[in-house]
């Protein structure tokens, strides 16, 4: 894997965070653009590294396996995920940008590995839950939308979910 191959991959998942952060910026959550930017590139940062340390010492090294690496990573942003959630007088909020937090980990990790097939799915997927649900929420499903802080019409209110 060259230098040319690593920056392909970096830098497709941190476009792909910047992408997926998108939404939850323009909804002003705590975890917008930088934050899931930066969850995609480390995830494919670490990714990259493990799969070039098993190129480097052998693919028969148990200790080097990139699948250990991967179950490190998720369990780590599960731990984030669960950070951004809170809840307040009985409404638990952020559900959605924890959940996006681990999608932009997940493409990172799929990005660090090449697997850009499954980053551009990933992205369209997580384009339509994002942006096509949230748009029928608040046509069809009012009372719901306006539970998880989004009001019919117009912008959210900042750190709303």
């Amino acid at each position: 894997m060259d230098t040319s191959e690593i920056a392909l991959r970096l830098g497709t998942a941190t476009a792909a965070g910047l992408f997926l952060g998108f939404d939850r910026e323009l909804r002003g959550s705590p975890a917008g653009l930088r934050t899931h930017a930066l969850v995609a590139l480390s995830s494919a940062a670490i990714t990259v590294s493990a799969l070039k340390l098993q190129e480097q010492f052998g693919a028969g090294n148990s200790e080097l396996d990139p699948l250990r690496v991967i179950q490190g990573l998720a369990q780590a942003i599960g731990f984030i995920a669960a950070g951004i959630i809170f809840a307040s007088g009985g409404k638990v909020r952020n559900v959605t940008t924890a959940a996006n937090v681990w999608l932009a980990s997940a493409v990172g990790i799929a990005a660090g590995a090449a697997q850009f097939d499954i980053v551009g799915i990933s992205l369209l997927l997580g384009f339509v839950l994002l942006v096509g649900v949230g748009l029928v929420e608040r046509r069809w499903l009012p009372a719901q939308a306006e539970e998880e802080g989004m009001p019919k019409s117009g912008k959210p209110p900042p750190g709303s979910d």
